[in-house]
């Protein structure tokens, strides 16, 4: 019974949190960052300020919260590298992945945010870089460093490497959306982006038996 109690408990209280962040996103985008409040968040949330505050002392807790969590995959973890061996297969399966990532309503709010009040805070910008962008990237350039090691492919510089498969990504599915509020590419579209990005470099990168 007392275990029963404790997921229910658990489960409750990750819904509580998923309302807080969801709030706060929708606020900070309608209201700014600076201008939005602790307790207004919690009132949209339809919690307790005591609850908001227990899980979220400060409201830079709380973008850290939406940061880290707007990057991590459906599985709540950080992303996983696929095993190297198969750069068609890894490439593919990190870029669907990315694409499905940097394509949710929340990443473009999470950058609109972070763009709308950059001039007055810069410090969002850095979570957003320090706590999301970066620790992304870095997965995806160590997949890439593991391919050269196992000589499927030659990547002299996976951070270019890295850079280059991810714009390549992301100048289609999430830029966009920055400038064009109806820009909403069908699945075959992306997974079209998607593909020629994986075509590109393994025509780049790809030893011979692997193109």
């Amino acid at each position: 019974m007392a275990e029963g109690l404790s997921d229910h408990h658990r489960r409750l209280a990750q819904q509580k949190r998923e309302a807080i962040t969801s709030s706060a996103t929708a606020l900070f985008l309608d209201r700014g960052y600076a201008g939005t409040s602790l307790a207004r968040i919690a009132e949209a949330a339809g919690v307790s300020k005591s609850t908001l505050f227990k899980q979220f002392p400060t409201k830079a807790a709380l973008f850290e919260a939406i940061v880290s969590e707007s990057w991590k995959q459906g599985s709540g973890h950080a992303p996983t590298p696929p095993p190297a061996g198969d750069l068609r297969a890894g490439l593919m399966s990190i870029g669907r992945r990315y694409a499905e990532l940097v394509g949710q309503p929340a990443m473009t709010a999470l950058f609109r945010i972070v763009i709308a009040e950059l001039p007055r805070l810069p410090e969002l910008g850095r979570m957003q870089f320090q706590l999301g962008k970066l620790p992304y990237f870095d997965s995806v350039r160590l997949y890439l460093q593991a391919e050269h090691e196992a000589g499927t492919a030659r990547v002299p510089d996976a951070e270019s490497a890295a850079n280059q498969f991810l714009g390549m990504i992301a100048n289609f599915v999430l830029w966009p959306r920055m400038l064009l509020t109806d820009w909403n590419p069908a699945a075959d579209e992306t997974d079209h982006a998607v593909d020629e990005a994986v075509e590109t470099m393994l025509a780049r990168y790809a030893t011979g038996h692997q193109k």
